[in-house]
């Protein structure tokens, strides 16, 4: 059945392969961004599909249109444009929250909230599990995004279970694939942009923090599975890959995909960065019978290979 749905923050890197991938499952979707971090270029190659709408908004502001589903994406996701106007992101975040749950209410839409690794902030408890509440510090650089995120699953809580509003919490573990933005300070696209143009390869402390990194695919179809679970699985749910590597060991393996001359350089690292990110997805591997099947290198390779056609 061809279903109508929203996407905010849909030309976006994760939002515009999520638009890609339901218009191929036949669905007819409507995508909104304010252009903030979004970028036209990511959509262009849709447009020309009559099932595809670009509609430029900012979801501070009220939002009507009719819809089965909801994807709420909408949000800077790396530090660099989530720190440039924090009171703009918390914004997104908890107002833009309150407007889509407004709307999926009224229009009795499924909704789904792109949450995120952050809620749990610097953590305690390695990995993490869906029942840890997290080490965040509430007046950081950090926390107009964490904080955000955290009030917003709290306001997909409430909304639930005061207006019975139909919801899903993922919370998101360091995607990376093609379309991520070139400036957008993450690692994965940080070190492949200084990589290819043969700069010194900037590493923030020593190192030997960890992340765990999930090619957008695998992500993609996760997100999908878990949108189509029945009503009563409402999450927090993690997504992402177990699989975890130091920012060493990352820098070492681009350097050597790219073919690079790039040296390693180390700098302070930033207050309340999380030494440790991995995710526990025993939860979401027994609800949709998901795990990633993409390596960190052949993800990799696809990527470089984007940013090759981009940026040189």
């Amino acid at each position: 059945m061809r279903k109508k749905i929203l996407v905010t923050g849909g030309a976006g890197f994760l939002g515009s392969h999520l638009c890609e991938k339901l218009l191929m499952e036949g669905h007819e979707v409507f995508c909104l961004d304010n252009f903030f971090t979004g970028q036209k270029q990511n959509v262009v190659h849709l447009l020309s599909n009559p099932f595809f709408e670009l509609i430029r908004h900012d979801i501070t502001m009220p939002f009507f249109i009719e819809a089965d589903e909801i994807y709420n994406l909408a949000c800077p996701a790396s530090p660099i444009h989530y720190q440039y106007n924090p009171i703009k992101t918390i914004k997104t975040s908890v107002v833009g929250s309150v407007n889509m749950l407004g709307l999926a209410k009224r229009i009795k839409a499924k909704i789904l909230q792109a949450s995120t690794s952050e809620v749990y902030g610097d953590p305690e408890i390695h990995p993490q599990t869906e029942e840890y509440w997290g080490n965040v510090n509430p007046i950081g650089p950090r926390a107009c995004y964490d904080e955000g995120k955290r009030c917003a699953e709290t306001l997909f809580m409430d909304y639930h279970n005061q207006n019975k509003v139909k919801i899903k919490i993922l919370r998101i573990f360091n995607i990376f694939g093609p379309r991520m933005h070139p400036n957008d300070g993450r690692v994965v696209s940080n070190f492949i942009v200084q990589a290819l143009k043969n700069k010194d390869i900037t590493i923030y402390g020593d190192g030997s923090q960890t992340r765990s990194f999930c090619y957008v695919d695998d992500f993609i179809d996760g997100m999908i599975k878990f949108m189509d679970t029945p009503e009563s699985v409402i999450g927090p749910v993690n997504i992402g890959n177990p699989e975890e590597f130091t920012i060493l060991e990352l820098a070492e393996n681009i350097i050597r995909l790219t073919g690079s001359k790039s040296k390693l350089t180390y700098k302070p690292l930033p207050e309340d960065d999380p030494m440790q990110r991995q995710p526990d997805i025993n939860k979401i591997k027994k609800l949709i019978n998901w795990e990633p099947v993409t390596s960190l290198e052949e993800g990799l390779k696809q990527t470089i290979d984007y940013f090759k056609n981009t940026i040189i």
